[in-house]
This record gives C-alpha cells, sequence and structure tokens, in this order.
C-alpha cells in the first residue's frame, strides 16, 4: 500500500490528511486557539468526589471539570498493556499489586481541594468533561516513558528473542547509569535501531520529566505543567514508516521543521518529504477537499450505483445501506445484487468511519440476506478492513436482524464537530415545523385569546414562507381568523423572524 501525507497550515490552522493508495482515509485538524488537549499534563485541583460513581471531578482550568476514574488513580501498567499491542509483562509482583489497589475505594484516594498531576486521556465531547489519569505517558518515536511505574517492556511485535533481550538491555543500563525512574515501553519502531536512537529518547525523556517536576511544584493549580507536540510533529513520531512515499507541505516553515524531524530520526526518508510551492490549493490539487465536503453529508455514493446513509446521534452512529440505482445484471437473483451491494459498502464504510474520525457504538445496518454464507463473507469483509485502522475496534455480528455492531474506541472529536457547528435555525435537530403546522398554530393561538385581543383588527407578524403559505394552500386559516373575529387581519412578513417564531397583535 502507498501512503502520502498531504499538510497544509497557514498560521491558524494545519490540517493533515492521509492518502492511501490515493484515497483519502484520515484527517487530522488542529487550530492554534483550540487546539487538543489529549497528552497535556496539569497540576489540578479534585473539585468532587463521587463514592457512588467511584470517580472524581478534577479542575484542570478548561471550561468543564475532568472525569478521573478510581481504575485511572490506582492501575499502574494494565492501561499501557495495549499499547503497540500491547508488551511482555515479567514482573508478576507488580501485577498483583495492581489487582489488590483496584480494591481500593476513591474516596480512600482522593478528597475535595486535594492538588493532583493528571494527564487528558479523551478530549472533552459534546457535554462531557475530559478523561484524565494519575497515570502520564510520553511518546517518543521509539519509546513511550511512563514515570509513575516501574516497568521495562517490549512491543509484542518484535519477536526475535535476541533483539527483544538487546533493547531491554540498552534501557535497563541506562536506567541504572543515570538514576532514570519510571517505566519504558520499547515500541515496535525500534526494532534494529542502534543503541543511541533509544538513548537520545530516555535522555530527552529524563529531561522533560524533569521540567515537569520543577513546573508542577512552583505551579498553583489549576496550570498546565506539559502540553502535547503539535500535530505534525505527533504524526509523524507515530506514523511515519517506509510505506510513505512523499509527505507534502505546503509551508516553508513546517516544511524545514518536518524535514529536520525526519532527518533526525528516518535520514532514509528525508528525500521524501516535498516542498508544495502552487499557487492552486494543496488539498484541492489531491482531491482532500472535496472527500471532506463529501464526509460532511449524511449521503455517501458507492460505485456499482448503491449508497450508504451515516448519521451521527449523541449515543451512537447508524449507517444504513441502500442499493439505490444498482439493479444487479441482467436474469441476475435478488440475493447476488443484494451481496454485491452490500459487499461493496463494507470497504467504503470502514473508510468513512475513519475519515470521519467516528467512534463509540457503530450500527450497520445491511441489506437483508438469505444465505448465511453471503452474511459470513460480509462480517469477514469488515474484520479485515478494521485491521487497517489504528484505533482499537472490534466487531459483532448480529445476523438475525442483518446488523453489524463496531466498537470503536473514540478519543477526539468527530470531523463533523470540528468542522461544523449546530443549525441555528433547528438548533441541531435536522427538521422544523412545516408551514402549515404554523399556520394552525396561529389559529390556535388567536382562538385562545378570543376576546383578549382589542382592536379594530389584527396584525400577524410572521416568517416571510409563513405569510405565503396563509396565502396560498392554508389560505382558508386566514379566512376563518377574519370570520371568527369580524375584524380586518394583516400580514406582515418580516425575514428576521425564524420560521417557527410568529406575533399576534391588535392594531
Amino acid at each position: 500500500m502507498n501512503k502520502e501525507m498531504i499538510v497544509t497550515s497557514n498560521g491558524h490552522q494545519t490540517m493533515v490528511a492521509i492518502l492511501e493508495d490515493d484515497l483519502v482515509t484520515e484527517v487530522f485538524i488542529e487550530r492554534e486557539h483550540q487546539r487538543g488537549v489529549v497528552g497535556n499534563v496539569y497540576k489540578g485541583r479534585v473539585s468532587k468526589v463521587l463514592p457512588g460513581m467511584q470517580s472524581a471531578f478534577v479542575d484542570i482550568g478548561l471550561d468543564r471539570d475532568g472525569f478521573l476514574y478510581v481504575t485511572d488513580v490506582v492501575n499502574t501498567i494494565e492501561e499501557f498493556d495495549r499499547l503497540e499491542s500491547g508488551e511482555d509483562d515479567e514482573e508478576g509482583e507488580e501485577r498483583a499489586d495492581r489487582e489488590s489497589a483496584s480494591h481500593q475505594k476513591i474516596e480512600e484516594l482522593l478528597r475535595e481541594g486535594q492538588e493532583v498531576i493528571v494527564q487528558v486521556a479523551k478530549e472533552p465531547l459534546g457535554t462531557k468533561g475530559a478523561r484524565l489519569t494519575c497515570h502520564v505517558t510520553m511518546a517518543g518515536r521509539f519509546l513511550v516513558f511512563m514515570p509513575t511505574v516501574d516497568h521495562v517492556g517490549v512491543s509484542r511485535k518484535i519477536e526475535s528473542r535476541e533483539e527483544r533481550a538487546r533493547l531491554r538491555g540498552i534501557v535497563r543500563d541506562f536506567r541504572e547509569k543515570h538514576g532514570f525512574t519510571g517505566g519504558v515501553i520499547i515500541r515496535t519502531a525500534t526494532a534494529g535501531r542502534p543503541e543511541q536512537d533509544l538513548i537520545d529518547d530516555l535522555t530527552y525523556f529524563q529531561k522533560i520529566w524533569g521540567d515537569v517536576r520543577q513546573r508542577a511544584e512552583a505551579a498553583r493549580p489549576p496550570a498546565v505543567v506539559y502540553r502535547e507536540q503539535g500535530l505534525v510533529t505527533k504524526l509523524l513520531r507515530d506514523l511515519l514508516t517506509d510505506d510513505y512515499t512523499a509527505i507534502r507541505i505546503d509551508d516553508r516553515q513546517e516544511y524545514l521543521r518536518v524535514r529536520e524531524m525526519v532527518e533526525r530520526v528516518m535520514p532514509s526518508l528525508a528525500e521524501r518529504v516535498k516542498l508544495y510551492d502552487k499557487p492552486f490549493p494543496i488539498f484541492e490539487e489531491y482531491g482532500v477537499q472535496t472527500e471532506i465536503e463529501k464526509a460532511l453529508k449524511s449521503k455517501v455514493w458507492l460505485k456499482s450505483g448503491g449508497y450508504i446513509v451515516v448519521n451521527q446521534t449523541e449515543a451512537l452512529v447508524a449507517i444504513d445501506v441502500n442499493t439505490g440505482r444498482y439493479v444487479g445484471k441482467k436474469n441476475g437473483r435478488l440475493e447476488d445484487t443484494i451481496f454485491k451491494t452490500n459487499l461493496d459498502a463494507v470497504n467504503e464504510i470502514v473508510r468513512q468511519v475513519r475519515l470521519r474520525d467516528l467512534g463509540g457504538i457503530i450500527v450497520l445496518d445491511f441489506i437483508d440476506m438469505e444465505e448465511k454464507k453471503n452474511r459470513q463473507k460480509v462480517f469477514q469483509a469488515i474484520e479485515l478492513e478494521l485491521r487497517k485502522d489504528r484505533s482499537p475496534s472490534k466487531a459483532l455480528q448480529v445476523p438475525d436482524f442483518g446488523l453489524i455492531i463496531i466498537t470503536r474506541k473514540r478519543v477526539k472529536q468527530s470531523l463533523e464537530r470540528v468542522l461544523t457547528e449546530p443549525c441555528p435555525y433547528c438548533s441541531g435537530s435536522g427538521v422544523i415545523k412545516s408551514s402549515s403546522t404554523i399556520c394552525y398554530e396561529i389559529l390556535d393561538q388567536v382562538r385562545k385569546l378570543g376576546q383578549e385581543i382589542d382592536g379594530r383588527g389584527l396584525v400577524l407578524r410572521v416568517n416571510p414562507e409563513i405569510a405565503r403559505a396563509l396565502k396560498e394552500e392554508e389560505a382558508g386559516v386566514l379566512r376563518e381568523l377574519k370570520d371568527r373575529l369580524r375584524k380586518e387581519v394583516t400580514l406582515k412578513p418580516d425575514i428576521l423572524l425564524h420560521h417557527e417564531q410568529f406575533d399576534v397583535m391588535a392594531m
């Protein structure tokens, strides 16, 4: 698979798109005035302890207090077992200590007003505050540093026993010689790297954590004591591999920074960092902007002529598959047509999930298939496509209803939530009352006021669309008002009025 990274930056906003075989699969956005907070470390103050929920709220200086579960206070390694597909765990005593600690109660660990060092594990989403943890992690190019534990692990993806032993030995020697405290996970990208690469990461961690501790001692909560690196740096640190054929950047300063970083961590890829200097916007040149616009719409057409509909709600995401314009082959079976549409939808569904960065519970409503083998093939295709996704996810089949349920880890806001806001007209509901409904509400309002309307006539101040309806398809409502009141009724259209708003006034 050929990959490309497309970066556009204008000083106010940085956007990065990942292309896989010329298809846009992921988009990342960072705005200077609303940078994400995942990875940031804060000195906070416990604002409330909730024994009934075994959790606490912590004031870290954001709009809403962060949320800290008891397991994020007492667990030491469990949260990190999933990193890089997990690491081997030789420290049986640590695991026993952790299991014992997990029985502690939140009220025994924290009290209101207590100062704590926490890291943001999940962005604030909707009305929910940030998810916090007391166990900090800092990622480098080759290592992950965990200052709150005493553990050295190696990614399970590094299979060679000799290589695992070599890498672990480098880390342990450094710890002993330099009094380095804290745990380390050796990442997959470290395999085969020279000793100096690991030492550079370890030296960096030692310096950064020393600075964090000094700032934490001097700061009054709430205060940020460590800020995660910028978007492009993070992505290069986590994603850069030989699979990337090009990294294209339209900003010279960003280009120079990226070139310098790539020369340091993967010099063989330095020539693949390219400055884009054409006048045409880079996102339009590579089709990214078009894909972003499509991702903000609910309907997505498939190559076969079918389509999927994506609907986000607060609790879950529903994706529906339809045959659309695809009617199958001449003299073909209905089952074959349905199976072809469902199979065609699989790749696009997973791509849209990644592109839109959908998370939580995702329900896929495929077209009902009679044959069990076809249902199984579609499910297997979903599982295969999900392997391309970096976010942890699981798929579950509900064959009796033609559904597949995916659970996908949600760390940040979806693309739609970042780029859009609720419609001020419909308040995010997606619908407004029909013109006929408003006309009947006006009639009910006038009936209710009855004799209270004192004057020679009645003025109805309404939206222009409602005024038009009262003159045309709902003219009967206007006649009834005149007959009931035996007064003149004057329509006063006002473009500034919301569609559902109206005023009843006596002349």
